[in-house]
């Protein structure tokens, strides 16, 4: 029988370090990366130096060296742990007669063939194009060549040059009005949900680390019809670019949003945190936030440390945080355990998720507090919007009106006073 199933493409790994302590876990990172684009790690080397060379990254000596190995193990690809100027991958690609990937390229394939919704999708496409941009470089064809140089062949190149880069430069500009318009939708959505006044709450942290699992594992324990509401989870990095937002009903009318947002990754191309801002303005209105971290990952401070690095860029900061330790399970230690703002927990364990739920609710409702009101009869709509944004306890329709036990946040406190007893 013939065997259908596409072989993986070898690929050989690079990088210069400058003396930075965290260069091996960096590579360790690149190389699964690479294996998350469908490529086999056959190889690898490393440059320590004071600085890049600007032509060609590695120096000849190295280069020379990779070229070797790389060609010897079958290597297809030449894969750099850094972002790499036009000039550099294109003198690489020269003398080593590899396909030559940066990192930054690497990252927005997985991104391409993750991509779902047709806003994740544009997003991308749009860091993309950004990306290709500034490396067009005159059509290099068999026919240029054969011409030689002289003004005629450069103002050919030129001209091909320059009408690729009107080209991109009006899809970048359709995608974005594209995007704008679906943004629009999005804030007016979130906007909804805002006025609601009920607390949301965002998942974050590094790609892979359990943020749609917490999630599952939320809605299974608290939530009507849970399976049909779940979110898409496999054990690869990146595996989902779109925010969910489900609504999470806990005991005594106690109910918060809960958005599982695009995860992070060391190095993320500043394009693509660009076309994605929207995507995690979940996390910018969050009451809340929960860093959930690889417990069972050697390197979780420096996955905390990219996590807070991100966060920042976006202009998210003095939003509350949760650290939630998670695969505690994978890490052979005892399970759940809160201490302060941070738990140890398992988001496959039912016990780890009602402590966190448990963690979650001493955090947003804090402020809250049980009150009694009375509402007049005739106030449906008044008497709906409780029920809406506030956890209601008890309700008893009496002669003089509406009588309700209900806990009110500081917002709610005002928007309702004037029935309050």
């Amino acid at each position: 029988m013939i065997n259908n199933t596409p072989q993986p493409v070898n690929a050989y790994l690079a990088g210069v370090n400058l003396n930075d302590p965290n260069f091996d876990y960096y590579m360790s990172e690149l190389a699964n990366l690479t294996e998350a684009d469908n490529m086999e790690v056959v190889g690898q080397s490393q440059q320590n130096a004071q600085q890049v060379v600007s032509s060609t990254y590695l120096g000849l000596g190295k280069i020379n060296e990779i070229k070797n190995l790389a060609h010897g193990l079958k290597a297809k690809v030449l894969i750099l742990n850094d972002e790499l100027s036009p000039v550099q991958i294109r003198n690489l690609e020269n003398l080593t007669k590899l396909r030559v990937i940066d990192r930054t390229e690497l990252i927005l394939e997985i991104f391409a063939s993750r991509a779902r919704s047709k806003q994740a999708k544009l997003q991308v496409q749009l860091a993309q194009l950004q990306y290709e941009l500034p490396r067009l470089h005159p059509s290099e064809n068999q026919l240029d060549q054969q011409r030689g140089g002289g003004f005629a062949n450069r103002g050919a190149g030129e001209s091909k040059l320059e009408l690729n880069r009107r080209t991109i430069g009006k899809q970048i500009a359709a995608i974005k009005k594209e995007l704008k318009a679906i943004n629009g939708q999005e804030a007016i959505k979130a906007k909804r949900r805002n006025q609601k006044q009920i607390p949301k709450v965002a998942l974050v942290g590094y790609t892979n680390a359990g943020k749609s699992t917490t999630m599952n594992g939320l809605l299974t324990e608290f939530a009507e019809d849970s399976r049909d509401k779940q979110v898409f989870v496999k054990n690869m990095l990146f595996a989902t670019l779109d925010t969910s937002v489900r609504r999470i009903d806990l005991a005594h009318n106690f109910s918060f949003i809960l958005s599982d947002t695009v995860g992070f990754i060391s190095k993320l191309p500043h394009n693509l945190v660009e076309s994605f801002k929207a995507t995690l303005q979940e996390a910018k209105d969050a009451d809340l936030l929960i860093n959930v971290v690889d417990a069972s990952d050697p390197n979780m401070m420096q996955m905390i440390r990219t996590t807070q690095s991100v966060l920042t860029e976006i202009g998210i900061k003095d939003i509350p945080m949760i650290t939630a330790y998670n695969k505690a399970d994978l890490a052979k230690r005892n399970y759940p355990q809160i201490e302060g703002n941070d738990i140890l927990y398992s988001a496959t364990d039912q016990a780890s998720i009602k402590s966190l739920a448990n963690l979650i609710t001493n955090r947003i409702f804090a402020n809250n507090k049980k009150l009694e009101l009375c509402l007049p009869l005739s106030a449906g709509k008044v008497l709906a919007r409780l029920h809406e944004e506030a956890q209601v306890l008890d309700e008893d329709f009496q002669a003089d009106g509406v009588h309700v036990q209900a806990y009110l946040s500081p917002k709610n406190q005002q928007k309702f006073h004037q029935y309050i007893i």
